[in-house]
């Protein structure tokens, strides 16, 4: 339920359009449904801004589905839904939980994400770019990109810009320096967030990858060398991330 559901409800009770008791009824699964193997939390779009996102890794098919038939509700509303880490077997799970009253439901196979827009409005400020150093890091900063649009962003990406080639950045200083808040993606030694927020006067928040050969110890190095940038503009989230960067990029965007 978002805040605007919420008014609406109050309004229709006031003008006596909804009973007291129906009202009731709707409110009665708030703050939280319990599944028994999950909490389903319905009041985190009135507290974040933003509905509970599903983390399918580690999950069944069935969960996932449960789950979000639980965020979807008994009636359509206007949250997007969002599962990160997902397969082919859960989003055919997730399509038949949600009907067609709900939305298309899309998945989208570079990401592993599963997603539902039912809400396009954009609440963010400025633009939030998202920056990969390689190709292989896209699926990382596709996951982010996913993020940051369905919580209502404006979203670009820039991606292959690595530092073995840094004039193929540079050639974009212009449209990175445009940007409310960038979010950098980079495996290997994970040199290029520092390289980037040399550049910008704006919040880089830095994704290290899992991107690399036998000594990244797969993105424990790229995330030490994040750690230890230079750049006094760059903070830093967990290895191959790209959900957690895109969250806390929608909130800098939004104040």
């Amino acid at each position: 339920m978002t805040e605007t559901d919420l008014l609406q409800l109050l309004e229709e009770v006031r003008s006596g359009g909804l009973a007291p008791r129906k009202a009731m009824e709707r409110l009665k699964l708030l703050p939280f449904e319990d599944l028994d193997f999950a909490k389903v939390d319905h009041h985190r779009t009135l507290r974040q801004g933003f509905a509970e996102v599903v983390f399918g890794k580690g999950k069944t098919s069935a969960q996932v589905a449960e789950i979000v038939a639980a965020l979807l509700g008994r009636k359509p509303g206007r949250q997007n839904i969002l599962v990160t880490r997902a397969d082919v077997k859960m989003y055919a799970a997730v399509k038949r939980a949600a009907g067609k009253k709900n939305g298309a439901v899309k998945f989208h196979a570079l990401s592993g994400a599963i997603t539902i827009e039912r809400n396009q409005e954009i609440s963010g400020k400025g633009t939030i770019v998202v920056v990969s150093a390689g190709t292989s890091d896209i699926p990382v900063a596709e996951e982010a990109l996913l993020t940051a649009r369905l919580m209502g962003n404006r979203v670009e990406h820039l991606y292959d810009v690595g530092v073995a080639g840094i004039h193929r950045l540079l050639k974009h200083s212009e449209g990175l320096m445009r940007a409310r808040v960038i979010i950098c993606v980079a495996g290997m030694e994970g040199a290029l967030p520092s390289v980037v927020g040399g550049l910008v006067a704006v919040p880089v928040i830095a994704v290290p990858t899992s991107v690399g050969y036998g000594a990244s110890f797969g993105g424990v190095a790229a995330l030490l060398g994040m750690l230890n940038s230079c750049a006094s503009n760059v903070t830093v989230v967990n290895i191959d991330n790209g959900f957690g960067a895109a969250r806390v990029a929608s909130c800098i965007n939004r104040l």
